[in-house]
């Protein structure tokens, strides 16, 4: 497992690598000048000189290394380049520069990247609270009316898009029965600390947390009832009732187990597709996010915010699946990631 999983980490970085120099070789080709808009800030200094006007574009043009390849300017964003004698990059823990908000990088993605991660964790928690227990209860009760009846609303969810969700949740819990608020991250003019500022930003997040664990649950709960139910008819399961086992014990120390493998590639899977996902109801609910950290910085030709903002997403999507790998072995000891002994 050892080695295998040291193979896996250098496919990662090799993809890691290629993607990101893909990512950066797009946005490079973006018809923005970075230098002509900074010089422009400063045209009224310039007004009656047009060579210094000059001079100072063709600096602005050297510091941002756009007189050079855009591989010298890859490197460099990467940290393996000097500007100047010193290295500055992803590599040193420089993660760039927020010209939009004239602060580094870093600093515009913590409190974000934060509200984002609470987000997805909580409606992730809720979902999975619902829909493991749901599924299997389907599963065991498969063709009563209870089940007929989870079966059509799940239908129903899973086919309302997310801003239609959205937009009926707003309708009925911030306008007919007004619990929620529409928008926002907390409460104005506050400054609450500890426990009371969590709750108060809980409920301000609740509305968008409530929007996304329904669009959720349909899928969630199809999946799980569906590996549930194929568990449920395999021999071992069989055998356990034949050995005269309590049904807790044949449903969830053989069947569960079972229904284990697919059940890890929808919990990771699904919880890399909220994040992605996330983007629109954060939007909606004009929320201090990612996803409108984002779309603001993408409007704004703020590109190396974006930049971070997608080696995140391909660092995680490959963080998911070298853990769906590793939670496989966990779930199942017949899964082996190492080869085969020779014999």
């Amino acid at each position: 497992m050892g080695k295998y999983l040291l193979r896996r980490v250098g496919y990662m970085l090799l993809v890691l690598v290629l993607l990101s120099f893909l990512m950066y070789l797009i946005y490079s080709m973006i018809p923005f000048d970075r230098a002509r808009a900074l010089a422009e800030e400063q045209r009224a200094a310039y007004k009656n000189d047009p060579a210094g006007f000059e001079a100072a574009y063709q600096n602005y043009r050297h510091q941002l290394g756009l007189d050079r390849s855009v591989v010298f300017r890859y490197l460099r964003w990467i940290g393996l380049v000097p500007v100047d004698g010193v290295y500055d990059g992803l590599l040193q823990g420089s993660l760039g520069w927020s010209f939009r908000y004239s602060r580094p990088a870093a600093e515009v993605l913590a409190q974000p990247l934060r509200n984002t991660v609470f987000l997805n964790l909580f409606s992730t928690v809720l979902s999975l609270g619902i829909t493991i227990p749901l599924g299997i209860f389907c599963a065991v009760h498969r063709g009563s009316r209870r089940d007929t009846a989870v079966q059509i609303g799940t239908v129903v969810g899973y086919s309302v898009p997310g801003f239609i969700a959205a937009i009926l949740f707003i309708c009925l819990f911030a306008v007919i029965l007004p619990v929620f608020p529409v928008s926002g991250m907390k409460t104005p003019g506050s400054s609450y600390t500890g426990l009371r500022k969590f709750f108060d930003e809980l409920y301000y997040m609740a509305l968008p947390i409530l929007v996304m664990t329904f669009s959720s649950l349909g899928g969630m709960t199809r999946y799980v009832r569906a590996a549930m139910t194929e568990a449920l008819t395999m021999d071992c399961v069989r055998t356990a009732r034949a050995k005269g086992l309590r049904e807790r014990a044949v449903i969830y120390s053989h069947a569960w187990r079972n229904a284990l493998i697919p059940v890890i590639t929808l919990v990771i899977g699904w919880f890399l597709r909220l994040f992605s996902g996330s983007l629109m109801i954060e939007n909606i609910f004009a929320l201090n996010g990612m996803g409108k950290l984002y779309i603001t910085c993408l409007n704004a030709n703020d590109y190396e915010v974006v930049l971070l903002l997608q080696m995140f997403y391909v660092t995680l999507a490959l963080l998911g699946n070298l853990l769906i790998d590793i939670a496989y072995g966990l779930a199942d000891p017949r899964v082996r990631a190492d080869r085969p002994e020779r014999r």
